[in-house]
C-alpha cells in the first residue's frame, strides 16, 4: 500500500478480534497461559476503543483434562470437551484481564439463537450493554448444545457475523498464519498479499480446504469466506498472525492482509439469515413468483408456490427455488411443511374464506427474506 497506516484500521472505534485455537493452546490441547496473556496485553492497550473478542479454544482446552489425544470427530465428545474447556477458557481470560483491572463477560451463541428476530435483538442488546459498561465480551459458539444443523461451522464465520451484529468498524482475524499468500506459504517464491480490494484480487489464488487436524477447524478458505461476509456488509478486515496483533490494530500496512469493505451495511438479521442459517427445507416457485421476489421485493404468497420439500415448522429458514431448482432466496417460513401442500397455487383471499383468517398471510414475509447471490 502507498500509505504507512491503514486509515480504515486506525479510525476504527469498535473492533471485533477473533483468535484461533492454535494460537491459544498447545498442539495436544490445553491452554497456553503465556499466549493468552500476550493477546490480552495487546487488547487492553487499545485506548478509546471497544473490543469484542471472539475466541476459539474451548474444545481444545478440554482435550487434555479429559485425556483425549486429539480433537474428537464425533459431535458428542466435542460437546463434552467444550463443556469442560469453556470454563477453563473463560477463567483464563478473566484472570489475564484482571491484571489490568478489566472485566470480561461470556456470550455463547448458536446460529439458531441469532436468526430469529427477538433473539437477534437480544444478542445485540447484550453485547452493546456489555461494551457500554466497559466489559470485554468473550464470544464463542455454544458448542455444548449446538447440533450439526445449527452450527456456524467455524469461528471465522461467527466473527464476521458478530462484527455485523455489533456494528463494528473493523474485524481482525488472528491465527498462526501472517496473512493471505498467493499460494502455499511453504513454497519458495510465494508472495504475501497485502491488500484485497474485491473478489477480482482473489482470482487464481490457491486457498486449499478447511483443515480439521490438530485442535482447530478452520483454514485459509474459512478466513477468506469470513472476510467476504464482513466486507460485503461494510466491515473491513485485517488477517494476520496472533504475533502481529499489535501491528494489525495500529493500522500498520505491513501487518498481514487488509480486505477493503466492498458493500454497505444491510438490515441486521438478513446477513444472519443468509450466512448463519441452515435451511430446513425448500419451496419451488413459478416464474412469476421468482420475478416478484427478486425484482419487486415482494413477499412470497401461496399462489406462487408449485412444490415443497423438507420437514420444517413455522419460523424455520427455508430456501426459495426457481423451477430449475436454483436457490434464489432464503427466508423464515410462516407455515409448517405439512400445511403447505393444500396452500399451493391458491390466493390468500381464497384460503382465508375456506380455512379462516389465520391462513390469509404470506408464506415468507419480505422482511424475513434475503436474496442469494447468483
Amino acid at each position: 500500500m502507498s500509505a504507512a497506516v491503514r486509515q480504515g484500521v486506525s479510525d476504527a472505534r469498535r473492533i471485533v478480534v477473533k483468535i484461533g485455537s492454535s494460537s491459544l493452546t498447545t498442539a495436544v490441547g490445553g491452554l497456553d497461559a503465556d499466549r493468552v496473556d500476550a493477546l490480552v496485553d495487546v487488547l487492553v492497550k487499545q485506548d478509546g476503543r471497544q473490543i469484542v473478542l471472539v475466541s476459539s479454544g474451548a474444545i481444545a482446552a478440554g482435550l487434555a483434562p479429559l485425556g483425549l489425544p486429539r480433537r474428537p470427530a464425533d459431535l458428542a465428545r466435542q460437546q463434552a470437551a467444550a463443556s469442560v474447556g469453556q470454563g477453563l477458557l473463560l477463567a483464563r481470560y478473566t484472570a489475564s484481564f484482571a491484571r489490568y483491572g478489566r472485566r470480561v463477560g461470556q456470550v455463547l451463541l448458536t446460529a439458531d439463537d441469532t436468526r430469529r428476530r427477538a433473539h437477534y435483538r437480544n444478542a445485540y442488546r447484550t453485547l452493546d450493554q456489555l461494551l457500554a459498561m466497559g466489559v470485554i465480551p468473550v464470544v464463542n459458539e455454544n458448542d455444548t448444545v449446538a447440533t450439526d444443523e445449527i452450527r456456524f461451522g467455524d469461528n471465522d464465520r461467527l466473527a464476521a457475523l458478530v462484527a455485523h451484529l455489533v456494528r463494528a468498524d473493523l474485524l481482525v482475524l488472528l491465527s498462526d498464519v501472517d496473512g493471505l499468500y498467493d499460494g502455499d506459504p511453504s513454497r519458495a517464491g510465494t508472495r504475501l498479499i497485502h491488500e484485497v480490494t474485491g473478489p477480482a484480487d482473489l482470482e487464481g489464488i490457491e486457498l486449499g480446504r478447511p483443515g480439521r487436524a490438530g485442535v482447530g477447524t478452520g483454514g485459509m478458505v474459512t478466513k477468506v469466506e469470513a472476510a467476504s461476509i464482513a466486507t460485503g456488509a461494510g466491515v473491513p478486515v485485517v488477517l494476520t498472525s496472533a504475533g502481529r496483533a499489535a501491528d494489525a490494530l495500529s493500522g500498520s500496512s505491513a501487518a498481514g492482509t487488509y480486505f477493503h469493505a466492498t458493500g454497505r451495511r444491510s438490515a441486521g438479521r438478513l446477513l444472519w439469515l443468509a450466512h448463519a442459517s441452515a435451511p430446513r427445507g425448500s419451496v419451488t416457485l413459478d416464474a412469476g413468483a421468482v420475478r416478484a421476489i427478486t425484482e419487486r421485493g415482494s413477499s412470497l404468497l401461496p399462489a406462487g408456490i408449485t412444490g415443497v420439500e423438507g420437514d420444517f415448522v413455522a419460523g424455520d429458514p427455508i430456501e426459495l427455488r426457481d423451477e430449475s431448482g436454483r436457490p434464489v432466496a432464503r427466508g423464515l417460513v410462516t407455515f409448517d411443511a405439512a400445511e403447505i401442500p393444500r396452500l399451493i397455487g391458491r390466493s390468500t383471499h381464497e384460503l382465508g374464506r375456506e380455512l379462516g383468517p389465520a391462513y390469509e398471510r404470506e408464506v415468507v414475509h419480505r422482511d424475513d427474506l434475503v436474496l442469494l447471490r447468483a
